[in-house]
């Protein structure tokens, strides 16, 4: 496996964090990379987090990565997005290196949200600045 920092992919999620205001996500301690090399067929991208017992080992709080596979980079743009707010949504509102499942990270859940980016993303007022 051979991950790069994703420059691109951190502007994007940093925009739609704070376009729908998910004020819980630490962006400072979000970073986004791209991988190659994965033998996974069917992941497009997957949270990472740095749990308690290592935040504890290494003195510090928790941290997240997201990595977007190869697969990702073949979506379209709004896909792309969907699989961003996706992966946000792994977050908990703790920030405190643990994972919402996907009894509540769910097609329809994204979708709800996607929703709300596009509305907020093609409000006048956004517009403006």
């Amino acid at each position: 496996m051979k991950y790069e920092y994703a420059h691109d992919l951190q502007q994007r999620m940093n925009d739609i964090v704070n376009t729908l205001n998910m004020n819980h996500i630490r962006l400072e301690r979000v970073r986004c990379f791209r991988s190659r090399g994965s033998s996974t067929k069917r992941t497009i991208a997957r949270c990472h987090a740095l749990g308690k017992l290592m935040q504890h080992a290494m003195n510090t709080k928790a941290f997240y990565a997201i990595e977007f596979l190869e697969p990702f980079e073949k979506l379209s743009r709004k896909d792309q997005d969907k699989t961003i707010i996706h992966e946000l949504m792994h977050i908990p509102k703790a920030f405190g290196g643990g994972f919402r499942h996907h009894d509540f990270v769910c097609e329809k859940n994204v979708d709800v949200l996607y929703q709300k980016l596009e509305n907020l993303k093609s409000s006048p007022y956004n517009q403006l600045y």
